[in-house]
């Protein structure tokens, strides 16, 4: 069990200061770490480092690239160190989503901005990690999406900047792996998260319910805990993967929904 424990080391969450990335930074340090939030949103970062004993709230603009590398800086001078870096943040909210739909009425302006934070940002983030990681031999974790792996009819610049973000994990991987840090990326599904619940509309939400394998959406916990393993010593011998953590979603043909409720005999 001690492989699963994170004590003496220092995480950095993007993104940190709700959903995922406040599970997350609360799990990493329930499990020993010392902990970094970095967030746009700096009063709900500094209000989550004050529930977390010696936890650390960092300003971060991940479309600004002194602030990423001013954030890398900040962390390390106050810890001395840096082990883990989880790049959760992204582009989203319910402006951001109602407007990614399909290519043909794709907003340029909209294209160019999910990809300067989703993959421009978290690739100066990991330049400006690397050095400090190759010193403790330590991980990336990046968060992408399910929809990375699967084509859909709204969400077309998300889900490929997320595909993008597979391929950094994968070049991080192979290019630095020799030096002792490890890349990986977790992909969830629909997370119920509270910004979730009051942004997405039921019947959509249902609809993804439904093709779930497993009795309910996963929490935010769920994959903070795929993160954590990602991240931690007892994963050191994977790199360079992509851990679906989207209940079964991804997994199974296309419309399960309908075949279970034929077989069940239920009414069309």
């Amino acid at each position: 069990m001690d492989g699963l424990r994170f004590d003496g080391k220092v995480a950095i969450v993007t993104g940190g200061a709700g959903g995922i990335g406040a599970a997350t930074a609360r799990m990493l340090a329930a499990r020993g770490a010392s902990v970094a939030i970095a967030d746009i949103a700096t009063k709900r970062a500094e209000a989550l480092a004050r529930a977390i004993p010696g936890a650390l709230a960092v300003p971060l603009d991940l479309a600004e690239e002194a602030s990423i590398e001013a954030m890398v800086a900040r962390v390390v001078a106050h810890f001395g160190r840096l082990d883990v870096l989880h790049n959760n943040a992204a582009l989203l909210g319910p402006e951001v989503a109602q407007a990614d739909g399909d290519i043909e009425h794709m907003a340029t302006a909209l294209w160019d901005r999910t990809y300067a934070v989703n993959v421009r940002g978290t690739m100066i983030a990991c330049r400006a990690a690397l050095p400090h990681l190759r010193a403790s031999r330590g991980a990336i974790v990046n968060t992408v999406s399910n929809l990375a792996l699967q084509g859909h009819v709204i969400q077309a610049a998300y889900s490929s900047s997320k595909a993008a973000l597979i391929q950094l994990t994968r070049a991080i991987a192979a290019s630095h792996g020799s030096s002792g840090v490890r890349c990986n990326a977790v992909a969830p599904g629909m997370t119920m998260t509270p910004a979730l619940r009051d942004a997405f509309p039921p019947a959509l939400r249902a609809m993804v319910e439904a093709e779930t394998l497993r009795p309910q959406l996963g929490e935010a916990e769920d994959i903070a805990e795929a993160v954590c393993f990602l991240a931690c010593e007892a994963a050191r011998n994977i790199t360079g993967q992509v851990l679906v953590s989207d209940g079964g979603c991804a997994s199974h043909v296309p419309g399960i929904a309908g075949f279970r409720a034929f077989f069940a005999g239920e009414p069309a």
